[in-house]
């Protein structure tokens, strides 16, 4: 029983441990006032939030600056609440728009990169039909030489024997002409 009782102690300890350990975010909704003078004396004419574009009027007393705010009025605020550069409330919407960009060019480069490689497969399996039927070719090629090569030989082989047997029909003629009997030759002196 105190087993039981002790995990269920860890168990909320645990639990709620947890819930003050979620992350929380600080809101951007921060402003500050317009006054009237350049000093918190003089009376707030509104309040400008964090972001919005201010139009300086280059006029600067007691750390204040004279401005006009996006609706038109004219007042004092604290100078070290001006920035030169834009603010995230006008950056937030370029960004998501560079985003957006960003994203359609990436979409559109892996389609394009997408049929790159079914080209590259395509010509890959073209190449290797090729490269097979150059084989085959290569293969006849050296088939048809080494016939022909062969057909040559036999042609000067028979051509060589037919000239040996010529040869030999013709030294044997001469052997036989030279041992044939001749025909005497009559003498002039006989009747």
């Amino acid at each position: 029983m105190l087993r039981l009782l002790s995990i269920l102690a860890m168990m909320l300890v645990s639990s709620t441990l947890m819930a003050a350990e979620q992350t929380r975010y600080i809101s951007d909704n921060v402003y500050t006032f317009i006054h009237g003078g350049p000093g918190t004396q003089y009376r707030i004419l509104g309040s400008v939030e964090a972001g919005q574009p201010v139009t300086y009027l280059g006029e600067m007393q007691n750390d204040y600056a004279k401005v006009v705010d996006h609706k038109g009025r004219e007042g004092w605020v604290d100078s070290k609440m001006l920035d030169s550069g834009k603010s995230f409330r006008v950056q937030l919407p370029e960004v998501q728009a560079e985003l957006a960009k960003v994203k359609a060019d990436l979409e559109s480069i892996t389609n394009e990169s997408d049929s790159s490689a079914q080209l590259i497969r395509q010509l890959r399996s073209q190449l290797a039909n090729a490269e097979e039927a150059l084989a085959k070719a290569s293969s006849e090629r050296d088939s048809a030489t080494r016939e022909l090569t062969r057909l040559k030989n036999d042609e000067r082989f028979e051509l060589m024997k037919q000239g040996g047997m010529i040869a030999g029909i013709g030294v044997l003629i001469g052997v036989i002409l030279v041992y044939l009997p001749r025909p005497r030759r009559r003498q002039k002196n006989r009747w």
